[in-house]
């Protein structure tokens, strides 16, 4: 397995698997909004953790909120 196939995560391999072997048309077509939903729900969670949550127990164990 290589570093790349790693940090994808497994919910989302088989559809990078598919728009490897047949495109992005294919891949729409086959997959629909329903890739788009799930990729945007999948970075909405990610940013949300990366960008709000740990930055605001950061700054409440510093400056005691």
């Amino acid at each position: 397995m290589t570093l790349r196939e790693k940090l994808i995560p497994k919910f989302l391999q088989k559809y990078v698997t598919h728009y490897r072997d047949h495109g992005f048309k294919k891949t729409i077509k086959k997959y629909g909004w329903k890739l788009f939903a799930i990729i945007f729900m999948f970075y909405l969670v990610r940013d949300t953790i990366l960008y709000i949550i740990i930055p605001y127990f950061a700054m409440k164990g510093i400056f005691n909120f």
